[in-house]
């Protein structure tokens, strides 16, 4: 069996579980309270982690390789492209979304006031641009769900945690989160304390 040593508020954490969950298939996921880290993490983990994981002497962290491997292990529903050429687009759109928004987020997250106000904004406006492209279809890559999808859904529930308002003309990216959260995979692959977020 599987085992997700997860984050209990890490957004990389968040989507491996989301695609735990949208395959249906058996694991088991473990809490790590990121204040309070236990040796066993330590142990398997280069810098301490999350997510990290483990599956009889595999050993995998960085969510999007995390991620990858279980989409080719078990692979229905399929959340990459099965075609090589768009395979690697969307592998080129998750890098671009670590070094546009992602790097953002450990700004707020660990950066000063005026680090966390400019990272607030990039994030912003990122998503904004994506808004053309959700007015047009229901997901990222097409109408299909997809890692693309996966990627963005932790980061779109957090907006208000991060105090990130989106202007008007994102309209469509708001309509899109609420697709996305509406996902039972989506919902069972929450914390408690993810869930209170946005209470």
């Amino acid at each position: 069996m599987m085992r997700l040593y997860s984050g209990t508020i890490c957004p990389y954490s968040h989507r491996c579980r989301i695609v735990l969950f949208e395959k249906g298939m058996d694991f088991e996921v473990i809490d790590v309270d990121l204040q309070n880290k236990s040796e066993d993490l330590a142990v398997i983990s280069p810098g301490n982690k999350t997510p990290v994981l483990v599956e009889r002497d595999l050993v995998l962290y960085e969510a999007n390789i995390i991620n990858e491997y279980i989409d080719e292990r078990f692979p229905h529903p399929q959340l990459m492209p099965p075609d090589p050429v768009m395979r690697a687009r969307a592998r080129l759109v998750l890098h671009n979304f670590e070094n546009d928004l992602f790097t953002h987020v450990n700004a707020i997250e660990h950066g000063g006031q005026k680090a966390a106000e400019g990272s607030r904004i990039a994030i912003r406006d990122s998503l904004t641009q994506l808004a053309p492209i959700l007015e047009k279809q229901k997901f990222l890559m097409n109408d299909e769900f997809s890692m693309l999808d996966v990627a963005l859904a932790p980061l779109l529930w957090r907006l208000e945690h991060y105090d990130i308002q989106l202007p008007k003309q994102a309209a469509p990216v708001l309509k899109y989160r609420e697709r996305l959260f509406s996902r039972p995979a989506f919902y069972d692959a929450m914390t408690p304390t993810e869930k209170a977020m946005r209470k």
